[in-house]
């Protein structure tokens, strides 16, 4: 596919080879995926679901925020019965992390405004870089895990998560609910929100490492991010990494 023209940040020209900035996008975001993700346990299907090929990038070279082409990107998403966990990236996004949340949330009604109730197939969270870290409490951390090397949008099959939820009580990954007996159910209802789970050891495994040595590998992929961005024509990005102005 021949480069093509963009609207800058600013309203400036910008020409950009969409192929090679995917393929940056997509290596960029692996590092992510298996250098703080998956090594250091964030979310710990993370490295099942990779293997399993239930895991799938897109990229948007949006450059406004436009709720008709990520609802297309969601019916994409839907369509693909193998995709439990999908990503959409934005490298050319101009929004700081509020403006960006904002973006999901309406992104998150339209979906639903589409829908009869409870038909909702992907649960829906967001993504950006410039996060700083609050060690205060496990539920503050969370923005800073989910710091991915652009504004991104998780969407998770709803029913993938309701299995992982289950398949606690079978120690295993993933299962069918219709699997798991009375008692088992009843064991995994009774238990603490899996959200909850997570997030307290996401923050016990920065405490032991040390908030520097999270940061210093996070630090290194947003420079790789954007210095082979700006090789391809991408100005500097709006924000600043892990909340390195707040």
């Amino acid at each position: 596919m021949p480069p093509r023209e963009f609207l800058g940040y600013h309203g400036e020209s910008m020409t950009i080879d969409r192929d090679r900035l995917r393929s940056e996008v997509e290596r960029v975001h692996r590092r992510y995926a298996l250098e703080v993700v998956e090594a250091l346990g964030f979310c710990p299907w993370a490295k099942a679901a990779r293997e399993a090929g239930r895991v799938r990038l897109l990229v948007s070279f949006d450059t406004t925020p436009d709720l008709p082409s990520a609802l297309l990107f969601m019916d994409e998403i839907e369509a693909d019965a193998g995709a439990e966990v999908s990503l959409i990236a934005y490298p050319l996004l101009p929004l700081d992390r509020l403006p960006f949340a904002h973006f999901v949330a309406e992104l998150r009604a339209a979906d639903a405004a589409r829908k009869p109730v409870g038909e909702t197939e992907l649960a829906m969270a967001d993504f950006h870089p410039n996060v700083a870290a609050d060690t205060s409490d496990p539920e503050r951390l969370v923005p800073f895990v989910r710091s991915a090397p652009d504004p991104t949008i998780q969407l998770v099959r709803i029913a993938a998560l309701n299995g992982v939820r289950l398949s606690e009580t079978r120690g295993t990954s993933f299962v069918d609910p219709a699997e798991l007996s009375f008692e088992q159910l009843l064991q995994a209802q009774s238990a603490p929100p899996l959200s909850a789970r997570v997030a307290r050891a996401n923050l016990r495994t920065v405490e032991a490492l040390g908030l520097p040595s999270v940061l210093a590998v996070l630090a290194d992929i947003a420079r790789d991010r954007h210095t082979s961005y700006a090789a391809l024509g991408v100005p500097p990005a709006v924000w600043s990494p892990h909340g390195a102005h707040q």
